[in-house]
């Protein structure tokens, strides 16, 4: 039995003409594990791509055979092997550290996209199982090669070793690590732009230079640095008073 013969019958298609609706429904129906085998830099971009017609569909190992039925009936276009490229059908493995090896570099904490690594600098670091997607992208960062994977769902393999709920939690914990990370982004941004203020508005007495034409050299330099991270900052969203009056058309 395949993927349409079990599919309601009810469940309408995407349209065609909306590249945001087949966008966001294929990426409902990829597994979430974040990996980038696909090439792309996470599930919703490959999802993008497929919906604009420049990825095709069989570019997923996690969801393997089945996974790839479920996009070739969402897009209408015919069901094709995976493309061994991007790697093979597996069953699912968790990433496994060999604590005795650990240097706590932290370089896997930084590479997981589920923030499924817990751990500090110098530090042992260990791996929530439940929460691994088996991305596997911890691997290559460890620099004394101390991350295994272990697989944990043999013979079961694809969407068969996988669920729609563990596909939720992953794109859930996703969705949390990225805003974490810009969270940190910006709040570093701002301590390095309160430190340059500070520095700057007593600069004088800041630096060892005493040549007044040196100390406007790194003023200017100060200043250009700090007008280029105010431009890469993004505007904050306009404020509505709801009790404002609204304007006379």
């Amino acid at each position: 039995m395949t993927l349409h013969d079990t599919a309601p019958a009810s469940t309408p298609l995407p349209d065609p003409a909306d590249p945001a609706d087949l966008a966001r429904r294929l990426n409902d129906a990829l597994p979430q594990t974040q990996c980038t085998r696909c090439g792309y830099p996470d599930c919703q971009a490959y999802a993008q791509a497929m919906a604009e017609g420049s990825a095709e569909i069989n570019q997923c190992p996690p969801g393997g055979a089945e996974g790839i039925e479920r996009l070739a009936a969402l897009t209408g276009r015919r069901v094709i092997p995976l493309n061994p490229v991007h790697g093979e059908e597996q069953p699912r493995a968790v990433a496994v550290i060999d604590e005795s090896w650990c240097i706590g570099c932290t370089l896997c904490i930084k590479a997981c996209p589920v923030d499924c690594i817990v751990g500090a600098s110098k530090r042992m670091h260990t791996i929530v199982e439940r929460d691994c997607t088996g991305c596997e992208l911890c691997v290559p960062a460890c620099p004394v090669d101390c991350i295994s994977m272990l697989p944990v769902t043999a013979p079961l393999t694809g969407w068969a070793a996988w669920s729609a709920e563990r596909a939720t939690q992953a794109r859930d914990s996703y969705a949390f690590h990225q805003r974490r990370v810009e969270r940190d982004k910006r709040d570093n941004d701002e301590r390095l732009a309160a430190k340059a203020a500070h520095k700057l508005a007593d600069l004088e007495n800041q630096t060892l230079h005493t040549d007044p034409e040196v100390i406007a050299r790194k003023r200017a330099v100060i200043e250009a640095a700090m007008a280029r991270a105010k431009a890469q900052q993004p505007e904050a969203p306009a404020v509505v008073d709801p009790d404002a009056p609204t304007p006379a058309s």
